[in-house]
């Protein structure tokens, strides 16, 4: 399962964590992805879509 939401396309980002002496260790921040049962085009599917877009309302949620 790639690490991507599918509507919006929002994927991974690297960041660093800076301690007191400023050494950087480089991670990632990965989008809160969450498993949705979704209507397109009138048939159901499972897609992965982040959490800002089943909050704005962007992915029809099937019942």
């Amino acid at each position: 399962m790639a690490k991507h939401c599918e509507v919006c396309g929002k994927t991974a980002i690297k960041a660093a964590k800076i301690s007191f002496s400023h050494k950087q260790n480089v991670h990632r921040q990965e989008p809160n992805l969450q498993t949705v049962k979704v209507n397109q085009n009138g048939t159901v599917k499972r897609i992965s879509v982040c959490t800002s877009c089943i909050r704005a309302g962007k992915v029809q949620r099937a019942v």
